[in-house]
């Protein structure tokens, strides 16, 4: 009888059941064996044959692994399977766009010669800033590499991702990144925190680092992770702590971020209160009840304090227990209002802010009208039912002059003026994608953000 004629079977590169990811991590580990010299070319030929009779026994006794039948939400409709690993050796310590003369070594190179260790005082950053730096190299799907780096000076690997989200200002590796945070525990995890694992042992086994994008769903069993693994930036559900390893991923915050572990000190010389305002207690009731994330009834009682106080405009849609741009927006309102700049406005309020809203003290927010200037001289955002069709407002003006300053004013044929209309949406659409946000991001629809950015 004829013998069967057979054909290499190449597995889909981007299929997620576990018998497509057991053929090719086979067919990697076959094809990285070299011919030895003098070898002869059907060798090559029984190792693939090999190679297909391990593949067919995968399929054919299910390779011992059940398949999960559900996907894991926000995964895009992917199967949530065991992942293979992360499998992304790293680059050492290195200044932005590595060390001069060469390209970044191995995870267990040596310290560059004058690179410092972790800064003394690092830089200054919000949650909403760190989550958008890690979009921007996720929209540009930015491939990995341990040996690249970016137009932005940051190595293309786990720990380079790391280190541009939180805007370091050098590269740093899964060994020095957790001298730029603090321990955390799970429950205290919030966006533009990192979970990591580091090997000392053997670095590039292992070894891996993700930021944490805010819980799947309220059991806590997954969380939406940003990373940068092979081939490219990712976003995708993941169980707690990772897919393998799990136990050794340690949540840490970030040194730099708003509204970190350590709950800011009390201020001298003002004595304590036992109540405020309205029933609010005058106890401030931490740094960590705020910001991106925060989801409690002392957002909501922020915003009922801070509307008092002249911060109506921010909430076009009334105050709410779920921290939003308003809320920040607000806090910094009122923050600079007591004449405060700097890391004191950063819009995160902090036990001096809460007091002075609690007991009903300090300065209120001062009031606009017509886009007059708002807060730091520049003109307030005056709410998202200004910019719908048919809307006439000065803050239309305002915004369309921004946006032909800024270089995005392509669609206007006259004006730009007061009525807002299709051009005004198309041209603040392109400034959205510029941003690096894609879809409900960038409907072109100005929200909070997209205001402070226009006009910073």
């Amino acid at each position: 009888m004829p013998l069967p004629s057979f054909e290499e079977y190449e597995p889909t590169g981007d299929c997620p059941c576990q018998g497509c990811a057991q053929r090719r991590r086979t067919l990697a580990r076959a094809r990285a064996i070299p011919l030895r010299d003098g070898g002869h070319p059907a060798a090559r030929g029984a190792r693939r044959a090999l190679v297909l009779a391990t593949a067919a026994g995968v399929v054919l006794g299910g390779g011992g692994a059940s398949v999960a039948a559900a996907a894991a939400p926000g995964t895009g409709g992917r199967v949530a399977l065991d992942d293979p690993g992360p499998g992304t050796p790293q680059g050492g310590r290195a200044p932005l766009h590595g060390p001069k003369g060469g390209k970044g070594g191995k995870g267990t190179a040596a310290k560059p010669a004058g690179l410092p260790g972790a800064p003394a005082a690092v830089r200054r950053t919000d949650r909403a800033t760190i989550i958008n730096r890690a979009k921007l190299w996720l929209g540009a799907q930015v491939p990995y590499s341990m040996e690249q780096y970016w137009s932005d000076g940051y190595r293309q690997d786990c720990s380079g991702f790391v280190s541009m989200a939180w805007n370091l200002g050098t590269n740093e590796w899964t060994g020095s990144l957790d001298k730029f945070a603090t321990r955390i525990t799970k429950d205290e995890l919030l966006p533009g925190d990192m979970l990591l694992f580091h090997n000392p042992a053997d670095p590039n086994k292992g070894s891996h680092v993700v930021l944490f994008g805010g819980w799947v769903d309220e059991t806590r069993t997954h969380y939406v992770a940003y990373e940068q693994t092979r081939p490219t930036t990712r976003k995708l559900a993941t169980p707690y702590g990772y897919w393998n390893n799990a136990v050794k991923y340690i949540p840490y915050r970030f040194n730099g971020v708003a509204g970190g572990v350590v709950p800011e000190p009390p201020v001298t010389g003002e004595p304590p209160a036992p109540g405020g305002s309205g029933g609010v207690s005058a106890t401030y009731p931490g740094a960590s009840k705020f910001g991106p994330g925060a989801d409690n009834t002392h957002v909501t009682r922020l915003g009922r304090m801070l509307s008092d106080r002249g911060g109506l405009r921010f909430y076009p849609k009334g105050t709410g227990s779920k921290w939003t741009d308003a809320d920040r927006l607000a806090t910094e309102a009122f923050q600079r209002a007591q004449g405060w700049t700097g890391a004191d406005a950063d819009g995160i309020p902090g036990a001096h802010t809460w007091r002075l809203l609690a007991l009903h003290q300090g300065k209120d927010i001062p009031p606009t009208t017509g886009g007059a200037p708002g807060p730091a001289g520049k003109p307030a955002y005056p709410g998202a039912s200004f910019f719908r069709p048919g809307a006439t407002h000065p803050a239309v003006t305002a915004l369309g002059r921004q946006l032909v300053k800024k270089g995005f004013g392509k669609h206007y044929l006259s004006g730009p003026g007061p009525r807002w209309g299709e051009a005004d949406r198309r041209n603040v659409e392109a400034f959205q994608r510029a941003q690096g946000w894609r879809g409900a991001e960038a409907d072109g629809y100005p929200g909070p953000e997209t205001w402070r950015r226009l006009f910073a």
